[in-house]
């Protein structure tokens, strides 16, 4: 077994247009054939990695930013939200009158009134991300299969996400769900857009390990790409981290080497660097 490599997705494998760089397709197919296995490590649940990703030709995929795990088909983790905790969130957030959305691998299920509310925190996120037509953008264009009318009391959830009116309801949250991991993502304290919750002590380095023992594989050979601070502790868990040139200043600071923008074919160059496509 060669490497391990573990890419994220949003700003990383894909520019903030949801684009795949043909530079990036040739990375990993080089990389396969050199003998490495390239997964993809991602905030997205498995419904939001649509045909285009899995054509490149990958060996499996860590989504919900760590709560699932699959290796060439085989589900190895999949730890979700349960069921009563899911109705203590939409109970919450109602009362709170937050709108949300919950992320499954069957899909994405929007409250009653996120796409009308989620419209002004998606065109912020998208004008952050630097989209030129980011006032033009609607919560279908950035979320194309969220689903509305869907029951929402589930048991399928990998975690939700909602509209924060202003930082404190993040730390309310905070206070409502020990239980759960708490996050914000769209920026940092008071500038953040969104706050989720999800599975307790999940992160992306977690599942790396519960993939490693399921392959006997070694942490020595491993390396991570990724653009944001969710991205930090993978960086630090593998061998070699390497930060998209788009990402934060924190990731930059974290990682072993940055390489270029994710449209200024990054990942290809990183791939060049670090000797992973052998001769092709």
């Amino acid at each position: 077994m060669g490497k391990l490599i573990f890419i994220d997705v949003d700003g990383t494998l894909v520019d903030y247009e949801n684009r795949l760089p043909k530079s990036a397709v040739h990375a990993i197919r080089a990389a396969r054939k050199n003998g490495h296995r390239v997964y993809i490590c991602t905030g997205r649940s498995r419904a939001q990695v649509y045909d285009s990703i899995w054509e490149i030709g990958l060996d499996g995929m860590i989504g919900g930013n760590g709560s699932y795990v699959e290796d060439h088909g085989k589900v190895v983790m999949h730890r979700m939200i349960s069921a009563g905790q899911c109705r203590h969130i939409v109970d919450w957030l109602r009362h709170k009158g937050l709108e949300f959305y919950l992320e499954s691998n069957n899909g994405l299920f929007g409250s009653e009134g996120f796409e009308e509310a989620g419209i002004t925190a998606v065109r912020e996120y998208c004008k952050r991300k630097g989209r030129d037509d980011a006032g033009k953008m609607t919560v279908k264009d950035v979320f194309p299969a969220m689903m509305f009318g869907a029951e929402l009391y589930r048991s399928d959830v990998n975690k939700a996400s909602f509209l924060l009116h202003s930082y404190q309801d993040y730390l309310d949250a905070v206070r409502e769900f020990p239980d759960l991991q708490t996050g914000t993502w769209g920026g940092k304290g008071e500038t953040a857009l969104f706050g989720d919750l999800g599975v307790k002590d999940i992160t992306k380095a977690h599942a790396i390990q519960v993939l490693l023992r399921y392959l006997r594989a070694r942490r020595e050979d491993t390396i991570a790409f990724g653009d944001a601070r969710v991205d930090i502790p993978m960086l630090e868990y593998c061998k070699i981290g390497v930060a998209m040139n788009n990402g934060g200043e924190e990731i930059r600071q974290a990682a072993d080497y940055v390489t270029d923008d994710v449209e200024k074919d990054g990942l290809y160059k990183a791939f060049v660097y670090l000797g992973l496509m052998g001769d092709v």
